[in-house]
Parts: structure tokens; sequence; C-alpha cells
């Protein structure tokens, strides 16, 4: 069996992975991750969605532990505004459709709307977010009852068969802190140095890694955590990287942490994304503070103009904050596995940040070595095995992406006319089609696993408003009674929940006082 695998790189994605697999493996393997002093983590990936349940249970890490430890908050939702109109805003919410007589219930909307609210119709997570609530009682209570149970077991991404209703913002250079010391209490080995050389051996596999004070450090197998530079599989290994910037132009960000009065504020329990001249704005409330930033594309509008766009979208609470620029590299490489080297994090590949898959395509990664993990033989099925399952990801969630910028109803300027006429991915053109006449199910949606279900896509489809969707001709022909009793369940389901749950600021001063 292999004994000792050598992490390259901190941040989420090391620490993550250094954690996870102590929890996995325990002392079976020895793990050393090894991190510089002075490359610093981009620290803006603080949103997530709710698969993240699994790694912190894996773990068995208790939020009311953790998250006041790293200032997060619950996420519902992803709030899109501006995305058809000015002014116009809805929810892409973590929870599934209801379904009447064999169609969801927003194919019944589709053919008779109740409001010009899909969200909140057949939604509840929409009525939460508006009013600022927390998905749990102040006694640790979720609303959707059994939802909130732990498993006999640990689970992963795979053995989720129920929609959980929320999903993290978190602080993410205190979550790696965080786990950085879980790890370390269980053995793992923190090195604090540069890695100045990757060295081969005459099979082309990575036989030790070059540091400038603690000498070579060698291992069996080592994870690249080194983000957009891919120290050891884009640098030293040379594989090839497929970028997706023809259809995702998105390829800048600036970004900035603005220290806010909460309790006044409020926290809203979903991320925003804001639509703008030249890409869109991500606001996320922690516990302390909101993170926010500007993704853009750089042939359309200055680092400079951005950084003020920015700046004047927040207002006077800016004025000190500190910008980080960010250059993204969109795409991924082709393969993420190659030899002994597993790129885990921005040094695999990443899609721009518009729907929080950062951290997921970490966790999956993670989790996907565990249980693709190598011995002595180094079986090449398991590599070609995991580097499908990765690249499956990270295409099915560019089209996913695609799908918010082409079916947008902006066209304002240059920038968003240009979303109507970028390539699309291969299959998509075929797929927008039949959308048009029967709204997305899980036989119509990319095939393979990327982390959205076909719900997703319905959301994303009926808020954006560029495509002209037409109900199922079979609702012309059924009662249409049960759906509207169906609909004002819902109504009334959102009313009870939006008077008796706490705010979600309530919940987390509660926790903090505890803490």
């Amino acid at each position: 069996m292999l004994k000792n695998v050598v992490v390259v790189g901190g941040g989420t994605a090391g620490w993550m992975t250094a954690s996870y697999l102590t929890a996995a493996f325990g002392d079976r393997i020895g793990v050393t991750l090894v991190e510089s002093k002075r490359v610093g983590s981009i620290g803006v990936g603080e949103a997530t969605f709710s698969t993240v349940r699994h790694f912190f249970e894996y773990l068995g890490l208790e939020e009311k532990e953790w998250m006041p430890a790293c200032n997060a908050t619950y996420k519902l939702a992803i709030r899109f505004e501006n995305w058809r109109e000015p002014g116009h805003h809805f929810y892409h919410p973590f929870e599934r459709q209801r379904v009447v007589d064999g169609f969801p219930l927003t194919d019944w909307w589709l053919r008779e709307p109740r409001s010009d609210r899909f969200d909140k119709d057949c939604f509840l997570v929409g009525t939460l977010c508006d009013d600022l609530k927390s998905p749990r009682q102040l006694n640790g209570e979720l609303f959707e009852g059994g939802l909130g149970g732990r498993s006999a077991y640990r689970t992963t991404l795979a053995e989720q068969t129920t929609q959980f209703p929320y999903a993290y913002h978190f602080d993410a250079t205190l979550v790696a802190n965080y786990l950085r010391d879980y790890a370390v209490a269980r053995g793992v080995k923190h090195v604090l140095d540069d890695v100045q050389d990757v060295a081969l051996d005459d099979r082309g596999w990575i036989s030790h890694v070059v540091t400038g004070e603690s000498g070579n450090l060698t291992g069996d197998l080592f994870i690249d955590c080194t983000g957009f530079r891919s120290l050891l599989l884009g640098k030293a290994l040379a594989e090839p990287f497929q970028s997706y910037q023809d259809s995702l132009p998105n390829d800048s960000a600036v970004a900035l942490r603005v220290p806010q009065d909460m309790e006044n504020r409020g926290l809203r329990p979903c991320t925003t994304a804001t639509a703008q001249e030249a890409g869109w704005i991500w606001t996320i409330p922690l516990f302390d503070r909101i993170g926010t930033g500007y993704v853009y594309a750089g042939d359309y509008i200055s680092p400079e103009e951005a950084e003020r766009t920015l700046r004047a979208f927040v207002g006077p609470a800016a004025e000190h904050a500190d910008a980080n620029h960010i250059k993204m590299r969109i795409g991924r490489s082709n393969r993420h596995w190659v030899n002994n080297c597993v790129a885990v994090g921005l040094s695999s590949g990443f899609v721009e940040p518009l729907e929080s898959t950062g951290i997921f395509f970490i966790q999956h990664a993670i989790e996907q070595l565990v249980k693709h993990f190598p011995d002595e033989r180094w079986d090449d099925g398991l590599r070609t095995a995991y580097n499908k399952l990765v690249n499956n990801v990270m295409d099915g969630v560019r089209e996913f992406l695609v799908v918010h910028y082409y079916a947008a109803k902006r066209q304002d300027n240059q920038y968003w006319k240009d979303a109507k006429t970028r390539p699309l991915p291969d299959g998509l053109a075929e797929r927008l089609e039949r959308w048009q006449t029967r709204l997305p199910d899980n036989e119509s949606v990319f095939p393979h696993y990327h982390g959205f279900e076909s719900y997703s896509y319905v959301c994303m489809l009926l808020g954006l408003g560029g495509l002209d969707l037409k109900s199922s001709p079979a609702l012309g022909l059924m009662d249409a009674a049960p759906a509207r009793h169906e609909f004002k369940l819902v109504g009334e389901q959102a009313a009870e929940l939006a008077r008796t749950l706490p705010t979600q600021y309530e919940y987390f001063a509660q926790l903090h006082r505890a803490r």
C-alpha cells in the first residue's frame, strides 16, 4: 500500500484535502502538507452549495462549533438581480420541485401562473430569503423535519438522496485555518516552506519536491493544491489545459472584504449575483461582514473601471477596504491525475464562481480520490475512471453556466448581446431547443453527474426570461384544481415558516453567544 502523501499548497484546497484523507484513512497513511508563508490564499470562495455538508459531516464537525469560528452563515439560494431587466430578481433555491399528477409544479405555473414570481409560487425558499429567515429554529430544529438528522454512517456526494435546503457562506481563510488545526491534531505534518523545484524520476513521475529550508520532501502520491499556478500538474508534468473562455469569457475579478453592522443590515440567507455591464457582482453576507466582488471579462472592461464599479455598488462602506485583483484561469486540465500526481482545486480547473462551484470541485475531487485510491500496483483503470468523473463534473458545470448567459433576457450592451452568439458546448443547442417546448427534466439535461439537477435548469430558464417557454400541451387536458391547491399550500406553508422561524441574525447571534 501507499504510505506517504505530500500535499503541496495550503488554503482551502490543501487543508480540505489533508483533513479528509486523515478522516478517511487515519494513521494508516502519512500526510505532509507544505505551504509557503509568502503565497496567500485567493480566499474569495466564500459561498458553497448544499452538498458541502457531507464534507463537514464526514470529518465529524458540528455546525455549532465550526460555523461561529469561521463567521459562517446559511445559504438557502442564489438571488439573481438584473439578469432579466433592471429591478427584477428571482431565486435559484436549494429545493426540489413538487409534483402534481405527474408534472412538476413549475410546469403547472407556466400553464397558469399564480403571480409573476415562479420562485415564490412554487417554492418555500424564496419567501424565507425575502424575509431574512434562518432555516433552523433557535433550538436547532431544521424547518424541513427529518432532513436535519445525521446518518448512522458517513456519507459522500453519491449518497445524497434528498435536496438539503441550505449550504454555507464562510470566511475561506478561517475555514482553512480551522481545518489545519483539525488535521495537524490528527497527525498531519505541516511544513511552512517554499517549494523551489519539482523533481521527476526517469519515468516522469514525481520523486520529491525541493524546499528552501526543509530539504527534499519525498512521497508516494503528490497532491497539487498550488492554485492557478498548477506547479506540479501544469508546470512540472506539462499537462495540457482546455480553456472554456470561448463560451465563458469572464476571466478576472476584483474582491473586497467590507465590515458591516450585520445586526442592522440583516443577514440575507442567500448569495446575491447582480448583473453588471461586463459581468456580475457577488454579495455574500457573513456574520461580521460582507464579501463582495466583481467577476468580469477583461475584454470589455479594465481592472480600474471594474474596481470603481464595485466600490460604487457597495457605497461608503467600501472606502477603506483593500481591493484584491484576481486573474482567473477558466477551463480544466485534460487530465487531473497524471502518474503519481493529482491536482485538486484551482490547479485542476475552474469554472467562474457564478454558482459557487469552486469548493464543490474540491470536495468532489477529494471524495473520488479516496474512492479510487491506488496501491503499489498503480492501476491505470483507477486513474482513467477518476479523470473521466472529474472532467464530466467540470464540463457539466460549464454547460449550466453558459445557460445563465445565453438564456438571460438582458441585451443592453455588447457584452450581453455577445452572450447570445458565443459558441455553445456540444449538445447544448439541441437541449435549449427542446427545453422551449418541454421544461428540462432528468432525461434532457447534461447526462453526467455535475452537482446540478434538472430543477436548477428549470429555475434559471423561468427566471432569466430570455427564451420563449411553452407549457406541456397535456396540461390543457388535465384538471388544474390539484395544482391550484398545491400553489395555495405552498403559500400557506411559506407564510407559516416566515411567521415562526427566527431571522438568520437571531439564530447566529445565539450560536455565537453560546460558543
